[in-house]
């Protein structure tokens, strides 16, 4: 199950892995997506700190962690090809955390409260 921060990552839990993406309604907000600078492999993620960078058209933002603990993986394919983000941005991971307190996953949004989140926006 997908959960949602307040700042628009998503994140699915499997185990003690998250694999951590953007909402399709920040793609949406960012326009078309021409760079994405990622974590190092072994960086520490602290939950809603900042984890990476992506410019679009129209903005630059950072990414926050949804989840503290380790990055075990990023999608390399996005260095190359960040716009992959905007064909399919539920589809399309960033990075990979080993999580270090599956707790902070039940402090994240479901999909009714983060789609009353962004009603409200």
């Amino acid at each position: 199950m997908k959960k949602y921060t307040n700042e628009h990552e998503w994140a699915e839990l499997d185990g003690d892995i998250a694999t951590v993406g953007l909402s399709e309604y920040a793609i949406k907000e960012l326009g078309d997506i021409t760079f994405v600078e990622l974590p190092e492999i072994g960086q520490s993620a602290n939950k809603d700190e900042s984890i990476a960078f992506i410019e679009s058209v129209k903005a630059a933002s950072d990414i926050y962690a949804p989840l503290s603990g380790e990055v075990v993986e990023i999608n390399e394919e996005l260095e190359t090809a960040p716009e992959s983000l905007n064909e399919d941005a539920s589809a399309t991971w960033i990075l990979k955390i080993k999580v270090s307190d599956a707790g902070e996953f039940d402090t994240l949004l479901d999909e009714a409260a983060y789609n009353t989140f962004i009603a409200s926006l």
